[in-house]
């Protein structure tokens, strides 16, 4: 492999100002187990089943607005499930009792609402571990499937050797695919435990569990191909020849063949659990870019490590494992969500600036022909924004189901390769309305279609943005700025209000300033914007658009 210097990796977090790029891999691990991340209440009455639905918008509007794409929900914990299956049964997470069912599927419900918001999930599955020896999980699979079953000191695991095992952890990943829209599924130490007595060689157990991976491969593949597979390997995948693992690696200490299951087609993407620093994280990483073998890997990041129980880190040493990840082509994923939305030490605040933008996730590497682009966009000017609508757009692959990226800029034609102008990711619906004021310049638009494998097609006649115009308003120029700070225009005019707030172009607040005649800019991303006025009712006043460059 190349030799990346620990030093020079370091210079690159440092120094990283690359653009943030129109393609990414952004994840998180959302933990149902013992409710960690997700409910923060149980149980199976009315209200509390409401306040559990509210509580996951609540996480997934603050994953949205971070511009993370991909959502890891764990729907097998140890041996029990947060969906109704056949085959296992109900964890308490939920209902707040092991085997008592809520009054409604939540992992359909998070399904539903992640997709609302241009989101994929991903069906987290814990594969080999069931838990402890007498936990509810355990004691039911050794009542159901005694063979399958091991004893490790207090816990209990599911023995690979046996192909069996195979057969049943796919019959879950099935029954998951066959009956609910997911975007993936998500492997969970599929790997032999590292207190597990082996009494093979190291290379017949990777064969082992290598046979669980493709046995499930298999079966979510022989029902909707378009389903990722992935999974979350050590994060040294094994020794490099100046970076020891420390004998603590997939590949030799716990069987995961991991880099092999990118290379044979058997794994989309990869999230290895890179929870360390400095020697044990840069030259992994780097291993991990150089063999990717075309497919995505991400950065599994111990986002946990910044609190003060589990190392308090420094904010700064996540920021230069970001950058690095992004320098080598990798995306990132945090574990775990909580620490994330709990902006630890800073860490959301640092997200929505360094992922300020968009990301599509990269299309999946399949032979499948491009969807057909929309043959028409219409847009209505009206006194409240733009109001876009547009068919024809036709999925020539097996998948046969569309969702719509939208691309908005005051520059035509639109760079559909430039992730500041990417407004709408994964759309489902076929039409979309944008905030905006007659008074201000017009924007162009741009529409294509993505299929199931994530392949988008052409962009639309981009000469179509500009028709049906229904505004008689003259068009003014946008709100000058210098980068750093702007003059609110008409400011002796303006209500009394408390603020002045920056909006998206999709309507979400970015920022809020002082009410006052000159706005500070500065640190707000390069993009177009929308200044209104705000106060503590939340009434608005719209002022206008500006661009930063």
């Amino acid at each position: 492999m190349k030799r990346y210097s620990f030093i020079i990796l370091l210079l690159w977090a440092v120094l990283s100002l690359n653009a943030q790029p129109k393609q990414e891999l952004r994840a998180v691990w959302l933990t149902t187990l013992e409710g960690l991340d997700w409910p923060s209440t149980k149980g199976t009455s009315v209200a509390v089943e409401q306040k559990q639905k509210q509580e996951l918008c609540r996480i997934l509007d603050q994953l949205k607005h971070a511009n993370v794409n991909t959502v890891l929900y764990q729907a097998r914990i140890r041996g029990t499930v947060t969906y109704p299956s056949r085959i296992e049964p109900w964890d308490g997470c939920i209902s707040g009792r092991f085997g008592t069912a809520p009054n409604y599927d939540p992992l359909q419900f998070a399904i539903e609402e992640t997709h609302k918001r241009g989101m994929e999930l991903h069906a987290w599955v814990v594969t080999v571990p069931t838990g402890k020896w007498n936990s509810y999980g355990a004691k039911n699979l050794r009542r159901t499937h005694p063979e399958l079953m091991r004893h490790i000191g207090e816990d209990a695991c599911m023995i690979p050797e046996d192909s069996r095992t195979a057969d049943y952890i796919s019959s879950i990943c099935e029954e998951i695919t066959k009956r609910y829209d997911i975007d993936g599924i998500h492997l969970d130490y599929i790997r032999y435990p590292e207190t597990y007595p082996l009494r093979i060689s190291r290379q017949q157990a990777r064969e082992n569990i290598t046979r669980i991976v493709r046995s499930i491969h298999q079966k979510v593949k022989g029902l909707k191909p378009w389903v990722k597979l992935s999974c979350s390997p050590l994060g040294k995948f094994d020794d490099l020849t100046r970076y020891p693992s420390g004998g603590w690696n997939a590949y030799n200490k716990v069987c995961q063949d991991a880099q092999g299951w990118l290379r044979d087609g058997l794994m989309d993407q990869l999230f290895p659990m890179m929870y360390y620093d400095g020697k044990h994280y840069y030259p992994f990483a780097a291993d991990w870019s150089e063999h990717r073998y075309g497919r995505e890997v991400a950065a599994g990041l111990g986002i946990y490590r910044l609190i003060r129980s589990e190392g308090n880190w420094s904010l700064d040493a996540i920021k230069r494992q970001m950058h690095v990840a992004r320098d080598l082509g990798l995306g990132h994923c945090y574990f775990r969500s909580r620490f994330l939305t709990d902006n630890t030490k800073g860490l959301y605040d640092f997200v929505c600036d360094f992922d300020a933008y968009p990301a599509i996730v990269p299309p999946m590497q399949v032979r499948q022909p491009t969807p057909l682009a929309p043959a028409s966009l219409q847009i209505e000017r009206t006194t409240n924004g733009d109001n876009l609508r547009w068919n024809g757009a036709t999925d020539t692959s097996n998948g046969d189901y569309l969702t719509y990226n939208v691309y908005a800029s005051t520059n035509f034609p639109v760079d559909i390769n430039d992730a500041r102008n990417l407004i709408a990711v994964r759309q489902m619906q076929q039409h979309l309305s944008i905030r905006r004021s007659t008074e201000d310049a017009p924007l162009y638009y741009v529409v294509t279609a993505v299929n199931r494998y994530g392949i988008e097609s052409k962009p639309m006649n981009a000469q179509q943005s500009m028709l049906n115009t229904t505004s008689t308003a003259n068009n003014t120029a946008l709100i000058p700025n210098d980068g750093y700070s702007l003059q609110v225009p008409n400011f002796n005019e303006l209500p009394q209000t408390n603020y002045l707030a920056i909006y998206t172009m999709i309507g979400n607040i970015i920022a809020t300033k002082p009410f006052g005649p000159v706005v500070s800019i500065a640190g707000i991303p390069k993009g177009v914007y929308e200044l209104r006025t705000l106060n503590d009712k939340g009434d608005s006043h719209h002022i206008g658009h500006f661009l930063i460059k």
